[in-house]
């Protein structure tokens, strides 16, 4: 669906089902050079058993009107702003990667309105290495494949996502090179050395973890290099987190499919 949103084009994907906003509302947020197709497997199902869902993209992300926003904050005024806009009074904040900082930060900016946090593939806080960062602005498509080289923790999973033998290197490798060619085109923007300067820069993780209000999960990839479990262990305490970890690196999602859907099954539906 599209909404506007401060007067630019927004778009969240609904799970295949219009969105009901008097229904339970689940937010999906994704990475960086990430849109709102990560998610898909986890939309469609709470979709289909009694939630609302909005997968977003953020600004500058696939279908959103960019261009990207500066920091985690205002990502997350931005998100608060989304569901005003489509009449979404409370919601479970799900987010992945540098999505999990933005959700953490929604959920700690209006804690009245966070029914649920639920972090994937985290830490706090989440330095990028320098690099990294020089690769993501000076050689963007070497720095793509070093991302998805460390985020697979196998070269071939199976049953993977979307069906058994994907190739998880590849598929995320062609998301993340549209992304950035199309935030080049449309904005001027190199996304990915955007993404990873929010990520490396945000430092307000234990201050909102402090004014966060819901039960709050982390789900985490026990072989994750990018977001380390062990970098974990202070903001899971502040938020007084249930932790549930699979068996997968960063890319939890398309690695790791059935073990991520039960560990939100379980934290979205069972409070």
């Amino acid at each position: 669906m599209k909404a506007d949103v401060r007067g630019r084009e927004a778009y969240a994907y609904t799970g295949g089902k219009p969105l009901d906003p008097a229904l339970p509302c689940v937010v999906f947020v994704h990475g960086a050079l990430n849109d709102h197709s990560v998610w898909t497997l986890l939309a469609r199902w709470f979709a289909h058993h009694g939630h609302g869902v909005l997968a977003v993209d953020l600004p500058g992300h696939g279908r959103s009107a960019g261009p990207p926003l500066p920091d985690v904050q205002a990502c997350a005024d931005w998100l608060l702003a989304l569901l005003d806009a489509v009449g979404v009074q409370r919601a479970a904040f799900v987010g992945h990667s540098m999505g999990s900082l933005i959700a953490l930060e929604a959920a700690a900016r209006a804690p009245e309105r966070a029914t649920q946090l639920a972090m994937v593939g985290t830490a706090y806080p989440m330095p990028v290495s320098a690099a990294l960062l020089t690769a993501a602005r000076e050689t963007p498509l070497q720095a793509i494949d070093m991302v998805n080289a460390f985020s697979v923790s196998t070269h071939a999973s199976k049953p993977s996502y979307p069906g058994p033998g994907a190739w998880l290197h590849g598929g995320n490798r062609a998301l993340m090179r549209r992304l950035q060619a199309q935030a080049l085109q449309r904005d001027g923007i190199n996304l990915f050395a955007h993404d990873f300067g929010v990520c490396d820069r945000y430092a307000g993780g234990l201050q909102a973890a402090a004014q966060v209000r819901c039960p709050a999960t982390l789900v985490l990839g026990a072989r994750d290099q990018m977001t380390q479990p062990k970098s974990t262990r202070e903001l899971a305490a502040a938020l007084r987190a249930t932790v549930a970890m699979v068996p997968a690196g960063h890319a939890l999602m398309a690695e790791a499919p059935d073990a991520v859907l039960n560990a939100l099954r379980s934290a979205l539906t069972t409070r």
